[in-house]
């Protein structure tokens, strides 16, 4: 038996930003879905090999909304969810799509794998390779959030430069030479154009790195350091910016950045970010959707698409499910 009325199931589990991707697939997606939260015990540390097309691992509670009606397409990201999505179809005969390399065994149980380029994907007949990560950040929300912020940002001279910041990974560390570094790029940007800065940090951005740039930056500017009280305007400045720098250190960041109708601009040192991010920044900057940041003195705009990773997963399930457009088109 399936629910006509809610046809897809995204499953959620406790990585954030593997949901935020199902969720940016579904929402482009058109159709009415259901999230099933799925939370796991100590046995989901078990390869998948030993887990199978099943429910090892998963929390009573999780398997309860696990029942009829069945959906007609599961969405899913990340290789913890790949057991659980395999054996939804199965009981059901339900079309499964997964964002990111599934793992083994159970790769052919997939009626779509999407998987970022720079992840450099083995080619196969239900595997299709996007750019970058699919994300939330469409058009609709963009309008919502420009509404929701631009009087706030009202009285800030543009060009407004909007600096989005990451920070250090687990081998990788952002300094506070680095940090000073960025900030006096983007104030001498900010001083030709006679613009603004608008910056938000992040948790791992640190302390005394997000003193040092917001030490750098000119007035006016509008400064959100990570922890401070107050809603993080990160969204608004994707919406209202006339420019974004965004650290590379983040593929959801710099993929949520070439969303936007600004020109982008990534900063990212040489040997500072792994070799799967360098090799997004430079499809990125082949597809014309990026430019590095060393490699401008202006922040003059250029005729580029916009990134759509979520659109694009969304088109190939729609000719999966026989839907000539999408429904909300």
């Amino acid at each position: 038996m399936r629910d006509e009325s809610v046809p897809v199931w995204v499953l959620a589990d406790d990585r954030a930003g593997n949901v935020s991707q199902a969720l940016g697939v579904a929402e482009s997606l058109g159709l009415p879905f259901a999230i099933k939260t799925i939370r796991y015990n100590r046995w989901a540390k078990l390869p998948n090999l030993l887990r199978g097309a099943g429910l090892i691992g998963i929390l009573p509670d999780s398997r309860s909304t696990l029942m009829p009606p069945w959906p007609r397409l599961v969405i899913a990201a990340g290789r913890r969810t790949a057991p659980v999505a395999r054996w939804i179809k199965r009981q059901s005969g339900a079309i499964l799509a997964q964002i990111m390399d599934p793992g083994a065994p159970g790769r052919d149980d997939f009626d779509l794998i999407a998987i970022p380029a720079h992840d450099r994907p083995h080619p196969a007949a239900n595997v299709i390779e996007i750019v970058g990560a699919p994300h939330r950040v469409g058009p609709a929300r963009l309008a919502a959030e420009a509404k929701r912020w631009e009087t706030a940002f009202a009285t800030l001279p543009h060009p407004r430069i909007a600096v989005i910041v990451g920070g250090a990974t687990r081998q990788r560390p952002f300094s506070v030479e680095m940090a000073t570094d960025l900030g006096r790029r983007v104030a001498d940007l900010a001083a030709t154009a006679h613009g603004s800065v608008l910056l938000t940090t992040s948790r791992r951005t640190g302390a005394a790195q997000s003193q040092a740039l917001a030490t750098q930056l000119p007035e006016p500017h509008w400064l959100h350091l990570y922890g401070q009280p107050g809603d993080n305007p990160y969204f608004g400045f994707l919406a209202l910016a006339d420019a974004i720098v965004v650290t590379g250190d983040s593929v959801s960041m710099c993929c949520e950045a070439c969303a936007s109708p600004a020109p982008v601009f990534i900063w990212s040192p040489p040997g500072w970010v792994a070799p799967k991010h360098e090799r997004l920044h430079r499809l990125l900057y082949e597809r014309r959707l990026a430019r590095p940041l060393d490699a401008i003195t202006d922040l003059s705009p250029w005729d580029r698409p916009r990134l759509d990773a979520a659109g694009d997963i969304a088109a190939a399930l729609n000719r999966i499910l026989g839907l000539q457009t999408p429904p909300c088109a």
